[in-house]
């Protein structure tokens, strides 16, 4: 059974500081066209489960309408790292990942319905020592891999120079430490800098 990991996109959704809020309305109702409602929705690309293309912080990196699809689609490893203010690679030697690429790490216990103001981050060592192991996709429950006032976003570019993707905001309150497998497709929005994703999971009963 596969079991949606993605934030449903609402009116209130917390967002970043000043960038655009989610908003949706049907534009056009049914009475007034005669056949059909029409929605329309303004949004910010990194509201909720997003995936951050390298163009967001790199202006020479793709965009993520060039990124690859295969990147988003196969088995994961999900972490139970809750507890700790920062993901580094002491925490991780002990894990045996069985070669998985994918790797989404469980820091909350819940999703506040407020924007955070302090996160659990990743320390951007963790960025080789997990492309050593082959990984091409890092997933987070929160807005950011970074410090969330950060301007040198150093794990956001560690994970890029890695080969590193990564989807911010998962929904894994309810989900186990262990192997599954993920979808997790962003948007093909030309020239974007990310994108909503629609992510979910099915656990594999042995790997």
């Amino acid at each position: 059974m596969w079991i949606d990991i993605t934030q449903t996109l609402k009116a209130g959704i917390p967002n970043w500081p000043g960038d655009t809020p989610f908003q949706f309305e049907v534009g056009y109702t049914k009475e007034q066209t005669g056949s059909v409602n029409i929605g329309k929705m303004t949004t910010s690309m990194h509201i909720g489960t997003h995936a951050d293309a390298p163009f967001h912080f790199d202006n020479n990196g793709e965009k993520v309408d060039q990124l690859d699809v295969n990147v988003f689609i196969g088995k994961c490893f999900v972490m139970d790292c809750r507890g700790t203010a920062e993901i580094t690679c002491e925490m991780l030697r002990s894990v045996d990942f069985k070669g998985v690429q994918r790797i989404l790490f469980k820091t909350l216990d819940t999703i506040s319905p407020q924007f955070p103001t302090t996160i659990p981050v990743i320390h951007p060592n963790v960025a080789p020592f997990l492309q050593d192991k082959g990984v091409v996709l890092v997933g987070v429950d929160n807005p950011s891999v970074d410090p969330l006032d950060s301007k040198k976003v150093s794990a956001h570019h560690a994970l890029y120079e890695a080969g590193i993707h990564i989807v911010e905001g998962l929904v894994l309150e309810t989900i186990e430490q262990g192997f599954y497998d993920l979808i997790a497709l962003p948007l093909k929005v030309a020239g974007a800098d990310g994108a909503p994703v629609r992510a979910v999971i099915r656990k594999i009963p042995s790997l």
